[in-house]
């Protein structure tokens, strides 16, 4: 008997752990993943910026352990498209061109 209570009470503490998500979901209570059009662009004066030798155009670059075809739409740290702005891990709450270069630029793993 004392395990068909437990299952009762299981089932009802998921039916309200749903309900409550759902309802968090509707009204916006949980976060917001941040979009690249929500994030202001990262700008050439940003210490982050100056210290890993950040350029909005790859052709740009005068760092010698840029290579040619590195950018940031190629780079593991970035996640957004190919073309345009999008999120770097290395500069959070930022968004960087996708044809941009840094010093840190790893490629993306096949």
């Amino acid at each position: 008997m004392s395990n068909d209570k437990d299952i009762e009470s299981r089932r009802r503490f998921l039916k309200v752990a749903a309900g409550t998500t759902a309802a968090a979901v509707v009204m916006g209570g949980l976060p917001r993943f941040a979009r690249a059009a929500d994030l202001p662009a990262l700008g050439p004066d940003d210490p982050t910026a100056k210290a890993l030798d950040y350029v909005e155009d790859t052709t740009k670059s005068t760092n010698p352990k840029h290579k040619a075809g590195d950018d940031c739409a190629n780079c593991q740290f970035y996640s957004g498209g190919p073309t345009g702005r999008g999120p770097c891990q290395l500069f959070p709450g930022k968004s960087v061109n996708a044809k941009g270069w840094c010093v840190s630029h790893t490629p993306k793993k096949a």
